[in-house]
């Protein structure tokens, strides 16, 4: 799977909701860019939410095609992610966008890479980016230990923690939860 750096993305599905959010920073090399950056997209008149990891402007480009394949197959986001996958992996073009994508329904969420993988998590627990790891862990922790926080808690408390220990990402965070 490719690995992006600078920024994280986290989804979490836990006590019956589904929430995604994102730090806001944005760097160029080893220094920052910009500090409140919205990586955090809802389409389908919100019924879906996704966070984006590397390149702004692939990111972008790429958000528009599954946007694209929503339409094309009546909504259905497994569908239109492995659709994505595919053109992403073989068109030319699309290829060598650097981006990762995590995608979020009430019911499912799901990561898109650009080497063909849609992974859908075991846990209910979604990470890409630099600060992944950290906050990935943090969210386990807090649904194993803390089952009374409800899944937007649950992802702030991780990006924060996240925020604490990786240099790429910071506290302006964006969360969206999936009613």
């Amino acid at each position: 799977m490719t690995k992006i750096r600078s920024t994280t993305v986290l989804a979490v599905k836990h006590n019956g909701s589904v929430s995604i959010g994102a730090d806001g920073q944005a760097t160029m090399g080893n220094t920052v860019a910009k500090s409140n950056v919205k990586k955090i997209r809802k389409l389908q008149d919100g019924k879906i939410v996704t966070g984006f990891a590397g390149s702004t402007a692939d990111a972008f480009t790429l958000l528009e095609r599954f946007d694209e394949k929503l339409n094309a197959h009546g909504g259905n986001m497994e569908r239109a992610a492995i659709e994505l996958a595919k053109d992403w992996r073989m068109d030319r073009y699309l290829r060598k966008l650097e981006a990762m994508l995590i995608v979020a329904n009430k019911e499912d969420i799901l990561i898109l890479s650009g080497t063909g993988d849609v992974l859908k998590p075991d846990n209910g627990i979604a990470a890409i980016g630099s600060g992944s790891m950290y906050a990935q862990a943090a969210a386990q922790a807090l649904v194993g230990h803390a089952s009374d926080l409800d899944s937007k808690k649950i992802v702030e408390e991780s990006l924060n923690i996240a925020a604490d220990i990786c240099i790429y990402t910071n506290h302006n965070l964006i969360i969206e939860k999936i009613s």
